[in-house]
């Protein structure tokens, strides 16, 4: 892979890692509190609760997505972005521009998918 393409990979990396980090600054601000003496009974309360559940499912989800940035970012540097883990060989550059953070072809994610669809 030239020396373009991983520029240009970094970058969307980079740009998702500062939205993410945005995203879940704006959560601490925003959405992490709420004052229970603002709702008027039990059912507006449960459901701020479980609106606030869902938001930190989704911030947990987002914090698994920041990690695999991280890595993928890392494979940048030690030269092994854009190599499939499993078969070495090298990953589509359609499969990067939709997932840049994967680490298998789509032959072996496919492969993969099979055997978790197995166990059920």
């Amino acid at each position: 892979m030239n020396q373009k393409d991983l520029k240009r990979y970094k970058k969307m990396l980079e740009d998702s890692k500062a939205s993410l980090l945005e995203s879940a600054k704006k959560t601490l601000v925003e959405e992490s509190s709420f004052d229970t003496d603002d709702l008027p009974d039990e059912i507006d309360l449960a459901s701020s609760e479980y609106a606030q559940s869902m938001v930190f499912r989704l911030r947990d989800r987002e914090k698994f997505l920041l990690q695999k940035i991280e890595k993928a970012l890392v494979r940048i540097e030690d030269g092994t972005f854009g190599v499939c883990e499993r078969c070495e060989e090298d990953i589509s550059p359609k499969r990067l521009e939709a997932r840049p953070v994967t680490t298998l072809c789509i032959r072996c994610k496919e492969e993969q998918e099979k055997k978790e669809k197995s166990y059920g």
